[in-house]
């Protein structure tokens, strides 16, 4: 691992500048879908479309992540962190405005993949860029940081989608992130650290296109899932073919010295717990925001505006209460944690069951700002664990597949909260206020006793679990 920063101040940012440019680049990708979501009828008829083809114009993005994520971490261990985290803003700030003069559904589209190819790099090379910079006793409450934009950009998306179409035009939607990104191209250059590997192995071409086809299909078929145009046969046979083809890159893994990702790592406990229980948390985590819309607009009949609001509680928790959680983690350790965290969220989860027409506000608030908590210490413990026990030269695939499967297990719990609810509802084409309400609570009793569930996860790791990075002293009950 070599340092090719020129700056004599490089050193000393860490602490005060590189969270907060890492936690914009966050900020400015988490924002961006949920406040197009908002947009989305309002697009459709600009461009002369119909809401539904708009699916496309949220699917390339996503596809787009699917198939780029997998390189990120050669990137940076090649080209160096700064200069690819730049490529990555500038990238995504040309998309965003290319988005914004485009005048026809495919140019959109076009447009979107290139937002996305910037995406895809942004989030796990920031975070492999925190790795570096950080002591591990300093991982926690700089990952706690950067976390925070994660949850506050889902919040605030509605609220910003429903004013700005109501009052402008939707391609200030986009041209949004112009400013942003070219304020933050400056500070990178200026202030970021440039790490990277001593020593690169030759890029492994095979393996990007077996696991970048199987990842992107498998994207797809979860973007499109429980849609009728697509027949039950065609979409599992799109399923069959990507796990065949993430089979294919299993195989390949093997007998291949360097290859693009490094699946080994899976046999480091506490990575692989971080990694999996990370998954199976985020499917049901993920598919809430879906949710909650729907309960307040189509089952309570609030507007787009005051949907948005009601998701602020769970921002303001996450922000008051972020330097709290590295002292919680140093306190108790990751193994408690992560146990009684993920089953407070389950009881959390399917506590929204009782959010009805007739539940005081005050409730609901309190509810979410719990959630907003729980949610928050999730993430930041979660995201820290995968890099405990990870070697130094091993952070940039540890990296990759961490954000892979948060990328995909958040797709996987959008369409299975799609499912469920649909399941408990008689006819999703035409339903009434009463019988949304009910499914919707009929999913969140599900997904919250999966939630519980994934509690077993966790119970895997032991008490000195990642202690080099939440600092829990084992030792004191010895002593």
């Amino acid at each position: 691992m070599s340092t090719t920063d020129e700056h004599p101040a490089a050193p000393s940012t860490p602490g005060r500048l590189l969270p907060w440019l890492v936690a914009v680049a966050f900020f400015m990708q988490s924002l961006d879908t949920t406040i197009l979501n908002t947009a989305v009828p309002s697009i459709a008829s600009a461009l002369g479309v119909a809401p539904l083809s708009m699916k496309a114009v949220l699917a390339s993005y996503t596809l787009s992540l699917a198939v780029f994520i997998p390189i990120s971490g050669w990137m940076a261990n090649r080209f160096g962190t700064r200069r690819v985290f730049a490529g990555a803003i500038g990238l995504f700030a040309l998309g965003s405005l290319l988005c914004g003069v485009a005048r026809n559904i495919h140019l959109l589209v076009a447009f979107r993949v290139l937002q996305g190819c910037g995406g895809a790099m942004m989030v796990p090379v920031g975070r492999l860029t925190l790795v570096r910079a950080f002591a591990k006793s300093e991982l926690v409450r700089a990952m706690s940081f950067v976390a925070m934009p994660a949850l506050i950009g889902p919040m605030l998306g509605p609220i910003a989608g429903g004013l700005i179409t109501h009052y402008l035009h939707w391609s200030v939607i986009f041209f949004l992130n112009v400013p942003i990104g070219l304020a933050g191209l400056y500070l990178v250059y200026r202030y970021l650290p440039d790490f990277r590997a001593e020593r690169v192995s030759p890029l492994d071409v095979a393996g990007l296109l077996l696991f970048s086809s199987g990842i992107a299909l498998l994207s797809y078929v979860l973007e499109v899932f429980g849609e009728h145009r697509l027949g039950a046969a065609l979409v599992l046979g799109l399923l069959a073919v990507s796990v065949l083809l993430l089979l294919g890159y299993g195989l390949h893994t093997a007998r291949t010295p360097q290859p693009l990702l490094q699946l080994g790592l899976f046999h480091v406990r506490t990575f692989r717990a971080a990694v999996s229980g990370s998954f199976f948390t985020r499917i049901s985590i993920g598919g809430i925001p879906f949710l909650f819309p729907l309960l307040y607009q189509v089952g309570l009949g609030y507007t787009p505006v005051q949907s948005g609001l009601l998701m602020m509680p769970q921002a303001f928790a996450a922000m008051s209460l972020k330097m709290t959680m590295p002292r919680i983690l140093e306190r108790f350790g990751y193994r408690a944690v992560l146990v009684s965290n993920t089953a407070m969220l389950g009881v959390l989860i399917t506590l929204f069951a009782i959010i009805g027409a007739a539940t005081p506000l005050w409730i609901v608030v309190v509810l979410l700002f719990l959630y907003g908590f729980f949610q928050s210490l999730q993430f930041t413990s979660m995201n820290t664990l995968v890099y405990a026990d990870v070697a130094s030269q091993d952070a940039g695939s540890a990296s990759t597949i961490a954000s892979t499967s948060q990328q995909l297990s958040m797709s996987f719990g959008v369409a299975a909260a799609s499912l469920v609810t649909a399941l408990f509802v008689p006819d999703r084409f035409h339903t009434d206020a009463p019988q949304m309400i009910h499914g919707i609570h009929e999913a969140f009793l599900v997904l919250g006793v999966a939630t519980l569930v994934s509690t077993v996860v966790f119970s895997g790791l032991k008490a000195t679990d990642g202690s080099a990075v939440s600092q829990h002293r084992t030792d004191l009950p010895a002593a």
